[in-house]
Order: C-alpha cells, then structure tokens, then sequence
C-alpha cells in the first residue's frame, strides 16, 4: 500500500522531513504544518520552495491537510458569514496548493462536536443537541461544490471534538449531503476510539464500499471518565489488536489510497522525531 507521513510530525523543516522519509522509504508525503505556516498560509515564494523539496526528494503529496471548518459552533455559525467565509478562503488556498502540488487529496474537518445528535424513548426530547447534525450541512455543501468544480477529493477526518467523529457520522455526512464521488472519509481510526467505535470491524464495515479516501494511523489510550488522551507506542494502546485485520482488509479490498503515520507520539521529552523513529519499522511491517 502507499505509506507515508505527515511530515511535520518529524519536523517542521520540510527538507529535513523529507531527508527522513528518505532513510525509511516512506514516498508520499501529508502536508499541514511547513515552517511557522499551515498550509493554505504559504505565499507563493514558500510553496515555490516547498514543491522543490518534494520533487528533489521524488515524493507524492498524498494530501493538503488543513484544519478547515474545525471550531464553527453548530447554532451558531452560518454559512456566508464572517467566519465561514474566513474557511472557504483558505479551501480555496488549500486547494490552489494542491493543484501545484499534483496532489488530488484536500482534508477537511467539521464543527465543533455537540455529543447526542439523535435519540430515542425519550432521549430525544431531554438529551439531544435539537438540529446540530442539519446546522452543519449547509456548511459543508458549498466546499463540496467547489472540490467539484476544481476537480478535487475532499477527505473528511474522523476527528477527536468534531462534529464527524465515527465512521458512522462521515458517512452519514456524505450520504446526506450526496457527495459521495467528491467526499471521501479520512479515518483515523484512533481518533474513533474517543467515541468508543471499534475500528476494526464496525468502524470499516461503514467505509469501505466505496467511501473512504484516505487513512491516518496512531495508537492511543482513551480514559473518557477522566477526559484524558494518552498517545501510545504502536501496539501499546487500544488498537493493538485492530491494526493487522484493518491492514489485511485494505489489502483485500484492494484499497489504493495513501496510509499516512502520524507521529504525534514523544517518549516523554517532547522529541516527536524519536517518536516517529520509535514506531515507524512496525507501522511499515503491518502495513507495508
């Protein structure tokens, strides 16, 4: 399968980065964070340099990865407004980038999560959050429209308080939002074990025909009662068991997206490149 990174969980220094990729055979590269700059940030100068970097080093970018959407209140954001506005601009940034980049993949998160959207018996008068999950449709609609129009992927992350944080609600995302040729999931499936579901079957079972576009890798520990998130050596956390049927069913079902290692493990004195050095070799025997 295709593996790589995202560069900056080794360093911030792209060529630097990129060097390391080298020495690990990793070949398709995830950008967010270049310098001080997330993507979309970079002026033309910086992504000039950046492009150079990569084609020097003979590496793919799997995917502009932008925190897009990330943070809007469902309630309260409208589509149009001020701070709306403020993500399309920088989709249309991310996006420009990925053209010059080669690169057909642009990340996209979802508004800030309200935790029961739908209920039963009674739940759904007393607990659930009233027309959060349909305030953030309106959002979304008109990124997916200008993916289309440009000719891109958006991948939508499972991500830890968002308002798509399952398989499950990316899905469902997606099918409301009939988007399913322009919008893809980009599962972390690490990021799901916040919301207690299991990657592998249930999780997968949600994706895999035909809705999943890219994938991010880690291992952590969730401790909900206590709001706390330890990130785990590989093997170490609560996907251990997971990762080799989730890699098994990839290669059956004959995913050919990218799998990036996201290297936000330190061994307790802040050094992610040891981190990333620490687990790499188990990340490629299992996915490789």
């Amino acid at each position: 399968m295709k593996l790589g990174v995202i560069t900056d969980g080794i360093s911030r220094d792209l060529g630097h980065a990129l060097t390391v990729m080298d020495e690990f055979g990793l070949d398709h590269a995830e950008l967010q964070f270049i310098g001080d700059k997330e993507v979309g940030d970079l002026n033309k100068a910086e992504r000039d340099a950046a492009l150079g970097l990569i084609n020097g080093h003979g590496k793919t970018v799997s995917c502009i990865s932008r925190h897009l959407f990330a943070g809007m209140r469902m309630g309260e954001a409208k589509p149009g407004d001020e701070g709306h506005t403020r993500h399309m601009d920088a989709l249309k940034r991310c996006i420009e980038m990925a053209h010059e980049f080669s690169c057909s993949n642009v990340r996209i998160m979802t508004g800030k999560k309200e935790m029961i959207l739908w209920g039963h018996h009674g739940a759904e008068k007393w607990n659930v959050a009233h027309g959060a999950w349909d305030a953030q449709l309106p959002l979304i609609a008109p990124a997916v429209e200008l993916a289309k129009a440009e000719g891109v992927t958006l991948v939508v992350e499972t991500g830890n308080g968002t308002m798509v944080n399952s398989c499950y609600t990316a899905r469902k995302l997606i099918d409301d939002l009939d988007a399913k040729q322009t919008l893809k999931v980009l599962w972390d499936p690490a990021n799901n074990c916040w919301c207690h579901e299991t990657a592998y079957p249930d999780g997968y079972e949600e994706i895999r025909d035909g809705y999943l576009g890219h994938v991010h890798i880690k291992d952590v520990y969730v401790d909900a009662p206590r709001a706390t998130l330890e990130v785990r050596p590989m093997l170490k956390g609560q996907l251990a068991d997971q990762f080799q049927p989730m890699a098994d069913a990839l290669r059956a079902d004959g995913y050919d997206g990218s799998i990036s290692f996201e290297s936000v493990y330190h061994p307790g004195n802040g050094d992610f490149e040891a981190g990333f050095r620490q687990n790499i070799g188990i990340f490629k025997n299992i996915f490789g």
